[in-house]
């Protein structure tokens, strides 16, 4: 039986100039995480990221924290959907501001994603939910064949392979995902299922302020 850990990077730097930049705060829950797979005496067999910056320096960080010496193999299958482009097309529709704030950005996001979702959309690079979801799901596949896994990934990559493994709408789990929560996938010779979703015990108690969802 295989296990694995689809790790959501730290904060990124949200109303940056660039968003895919760990902000100071995502250094540090990268570094959190990798103390708490440390604590868990996690050792895989394979280390895998998306192509984005924030999951490629994630990985740098936690890897190091966990004393976890792996090459890391980069598959743009777990990169993020385009979520900068659904709320920004949803906002031109609308001819409304694009938000400011992290909860108006999210209220918008929410109703950009049930868009997407619900009518098959094509957004940019990423193409229809379908087509991401089911991108995603195949990586998953092919990584849990070669054993005991870390994967750095994105939120809504999370979302989508959850929402499968649980028959429940990826709106809601999109939401709250935590920033450096870790999602246990176990892969047998029934299929994959979803063991345990978003922990982030390591972000109480000393750690509660490094607890973000943006």
């Amino acid at each position: 039986m295989t296990v694995v850990y689809l790790l959501r990077h730290g904060q990124a730097s949200f109303g940056a100039a660039d968003y895919d930049v760990l902000s100071p705060v995502g250094h540090q829950q990268a570094k959190v995480l990798g103390e708490e797979l440390r604590a868990r005496g996690v050792k895989p067999a394979q280390v895998w990221a998306g192509t984005l910056a924030r999951q490629r320096d994630t990985a740098t960080a936690t890897l190091a924290a966990a004393g976890i010496d792996l090459d890391r193999g980069t598959d743009g299958r777990w990169d993020e959907y385009d979520h900068l482009g659904l709320v920004q097309a949803l906002a031109a529709r609308e001819q409304v501001d694009a938000p400011v704030s992290p909860r108006d950005f999210q209220a918008l996001l929410d109703r950009a994603l049930q868009d997407w979702i619900g009518n098959g959309l094509e957004v940019g690079g990423t193409g229809t939910y379908t087509d991401f979801a089911d991108r995603a799901f195949a990586a998953l596949t092919e990584v849990a064949a070669g054993g005991d896994a870390l994967v750095f990934t994105s939120g809504g990559v999370i979302a989508a392979l959850c929402s499968r493994l649980m028959g429940a709408g990826v709106v809601a789990v999109n939401r709250v995902v935590v920033n450096a929560a870790i999602t246990k996938i176990v892969v047998g010779r029934s299929g994959a299922s979803l063991v345990s979703f978003n922990e982030h015990g390591h972000f109480e108690g000393a750690n509660r302020e490094l607890l973000t969802y943006r």
